[in-house]
């Protein structure tokens, strides 16, 4: 557990940070963006695996199961989406949204270990997700208006936790799956977009271009990481620790970008703040009681 504490934090801090990767490529189109994300990410996880693993006949195996390759899919589809949305409402001067949704996340976390994988959790983890759940509701207020962009952030990137939870293979050989089933379509994609002319990517300057090549590592590490917490923590502590990420976007929205921050948001921050601290507090002696029994 302690390890896959370690990597839930190195995952969730790297994607608190990722809006400022984003913002570089803020001239293209989302799409363009995405399929480039997704393309380089395949290419790092083949170079990884052939180099360093040699492990391309698991994938193939793994890719030829009708079950397995069901969930792989369905993880790949539903993360690609949950890429679509962020970079877009990033790009389009909506982070504060982002950081919501990443805040509701961790509350969708437990509703599905409950329904799906018979997680039990305690009164005092049930009380952190009410205080967690008010101070998005007082989020939500605040805004004004359907936080459409949060729901989907949330609810994409839920199910595929979920779905990760189901797929029981090494993390970079899911990871590597995942981008094997959407490549295709990405790769398509991109081809699309330079026969008609509407590509952007190899007009950005250098340092940009060379910055979007390496989206495939930004992308893949936080993944393999996040994957190797999953196999090792439950999905109801994995979501809350997954409130560094929207803290950090959260900061970044109002210090960086310059994004209007109420006194109501603040309070709201401070609710979901005091429950990270309250469930972190019973997931510890949870996690004693066990030891001890």
């Amino acid at each position: 557990m302690k390890k896959g504490l370690w990597y839930a934090i190195l995952a969730y801090t790297a994607w608190g940070l990722l809006p400022l990767y984003w913002k570089s490529f803020e001239t293209l189109l989302a799409g363009e963006i995405l399929s480039h994300r997704v393309v380089w990410s395949f290419v790092f996880m083949a170079v990884f695996l052939l180099i360093g693993r040699g492990r391309w006949p698991e994938i193939r195996k793994m890719l030829t199961n009708g079950k397995v390759l069901l969930l792989v899919g369905a993880s790949g589809l539903l993360i690609s989406s949950n890429w679509l949305i962020f970079i877009w409402a990033v790009n389009n001067g909506h982070v504060i949204e982002t950081s919501l949704g990443y805040y509701i996340t961790p509350l969708f976390n437990v509703m599905l270990g409950v329904l799906f994988l018979r997680e039990k959790p305690s009164g005092s983890q049930w009380l952190a997700v009410a205080l967690a759940g008010a101070g998005v509701l007082l989020a939500t207020i605040d805004y004004g208006r359907f936080p459409w962009i949060s729901v989907t952030l949330a609810t994409t990137f839920g199910l595929y936790s979920l779905v990760k939870k189901r797929v029981s293979y090494d993390a970079s050989i899911g990871l590597a799956g995942e981008t094997a089933v959407v490549f295709p379509i990405a790769l398509v994609y991109v081809i699309y977009l330079h026969l008609t002319h509407h590509d952007s990517a190899w007009s950005l300057p250098p340092l940009s271009l060379a910055l979007l090549l390496l989206s495939g590592v930004a992308t893949a590490l936080p993944l393999l990481w996040f994957a190797k917490a999953a196999v090792r923590l439950p999905l109801s502590m994995l979501g809350f620790i997954q409130y560094i990420g929207p803290s950090i976007t959260l900061m970044l929205s109002i210090f960086v970008f310059k994004e209007n921050f109420s006194p109501m948001l603040l309070i709201s921050f401070a609710l979901i703040w005091t429950a990270l601290v309250v469930y972190a507090m019973a997931s510890v002696k949870v996690a004693r009681t066990s030891v001890a029994k």
